[in-house]
């Protein structure tokens, strides 16, 4: 996203997704939205960059403020990475975390060609047939849960780079991409770029979403890591869903990033703007009807390439965007607390970090173990979570063998190593699940294509 204030549009994003997985986050409340389309707890994800920095400095004047107030929230994933052969592997590890957590995830997919008009977050996919086969993979991850996606910033509010071919070729890889990923996931929540307030105009924004295929998705989203009020971009999104209707396309609905709007305005590039604030934390409680969500899609203290590289953690700007902003709310805290150790020198491994679920089954005797498996299904796919319950003494190291229907084939694992993918397919625990206590749970699950309904699972410790 290059730096031209005159566009007065959203700042940088970095173009390496960070892959730490952890299952934390608030208490998920099915219900518990009003008014839009969605309802439960966003994701928290403790292996983002903020929550690494905090672990690694306790002693630093900042961390409190930064802790209680950004990295106790929950923020998205982006996924800019042109890595087709990993990408689905990263996803279902991410995506099945937050649903074992029973919390909604939110997924970032900024890979579209020619991004950014070749500003400072220039990249993307190599060509749009590429591109469409890293959808593909990234859709392959997504299970059959809620999520959320956040679908190519900038893609169609910045256009000025694109010829009429290349605009209309832009477009169709754009619904295509919609197309693909509600196909993989029925209950994926899909969002195209409405830029923002101020920039194009309500009636220009709508006919850039039609032409890129909004009526196959649920709605758009504004303001990502850009500045404006909360109520400016809710009038603005109105006026498009307004505009949208008028155009017969209808049902429509808006999220909002909150990240950094809870301060001054004036020029885009938080960079250098110590003014700003965090803006209303994230939540699905809007209490307005043509609103989705309130997110932190850009992460808080994360640069825009003004003065420091696009898409690094700055504590300064973490602890100037928090400083002085309003506490968290009360009901929703995290429900674990970030790493003590020291951040990884490389990326965090993309294999998800344990969820507890109570056993559905009662546990064995001895230093047994039992697993059970509930399958999810959906037409041409299915996905799995599997307890594996100690017995009466702890256990340290465990095997699932899964008796799959025939036809049914597993494409993606999460918290287990698989060997095999179909028939009988054999997990064992990963590093970090392999001690489960006497009596207590641990939780794998696993993604495939064709029926799941009828298989069964046994347990060895």
């Amino acid at each position: 996203m290059a730096i031209l204030s005159s566009r007065r549009r959203s700042a940088a994003i970095s173009t390496a997704a960070v892959a730490g997985l952890a299952a934390a986050g608030v208490c998920f409340a099915v219900g518990g939205a009003s008014a839009g389309t969605v309802s439960g707890s966003l994701y928290r994800d403790p292996g983002s960059a903020v929550v690494r920095w905090v672990a690694a400095n306790p002693g630093d004047s900042r961390a409190a403020v930064i802790r209680d107030k950004i990295a106790s929230q929950p923020q998205a994933r982006w996924y800019a990475n042109f890595n087709p052969s990993t990408i689905q592997s990263e996803v279902s590890g991410f995506v099945g975390a937050a649903n074992a957590a029973q919390q909604i995830p939110v997924l970032s997919v900024y890979e579209i060609p020619n991004r950014d008009c070749g500003g400072a977050s220039a990249g993307g996919a190599p060509d749009l047939n590429q591109y469409q086969t890293w959808v593909s993979n990234f859709a392959r991850g997504l299970g059959n849960q809620t999520v959320l996606i956040i679908l190519e910033t900038d893609s169609l509010a910045l256009q000025t780079c694109l010829s009429p071919s290349e605009l209309s070729a832009r477009n169709q890889a754009l619904t295509t991409a919609t197309q693909t990923i509600k196909s993989a996931n029925p209950n994926a929540k899909v969002y195209l770029d409405g830029g923002h307030s101020t920039w194009n105009s309500a009636n220009d924004t709508a006919n850039r979403l039609r032409a890129a295929g909004v009526q196959y998705a649920d709605g758009f989203f504004t303001n990502v890591s850009n500045f404006n009020p909360t109520s400016s971009e809710a009038n603005f999104g109105r006026a498009v869903i307004s505009a949208l209707n008028g155009m017969g396309i209808s049902g429509k609905r808006q999220v909002i990033d909150t990240s950094r709007n809870g301060g001054a305005a004036g020029d885009w590039c938080a960079d250098d703007n110590t003014d700003r604030r965090i803006g209303q934390y994230p939540t699905t409680n809007t209490g307005d009807a043509n609103i989705d969500a309130y997110l932190w899609v850009k992460p808080p203290g994360e640069a825009d390439g003004c003065r420091f590289t696009a898409g690094s953690f700055q504590p300064d700007l973490a602890f100037s965007l928090a400083n002085g902003a309003p506490n968290p709310p009360t009901t929703a805290p995290p429900t674990t607390n970030p790493p003590t150790s020291a951040p990884p020198t490389t990326a965090p491994p993309t294999t998800a970090p344990p969820t507890t679920a109570p056993p559905t089954t009662p546990p064995p005797a001895g230093n047994g173990c039992s697993a059970s498996v509930a399958i999810n299904q959906w037409n041409g796919g299915f996905t799995a979570s599997v307890n594996v319950t100690a017995g009466s003494a702890a256990i340290n190291g465990w095997t699932v063998t899964v008796a799959l229907p025939g036809g049914a084939a597993i494409t993606g694992t999460w918290n287990a190593q698989a060997s095999g993918t179909s028939g009988t397919v054999r997990f064992t625990n990963v590093g970090y699940n392999g001690q489960v206590g006497a009596g207590q749970t641990t939780n794998f699950g696993f993604q495939g294509t064709g029926t799941g309904q009828g298989a069964t699972a046994t347990c060895a410790a």
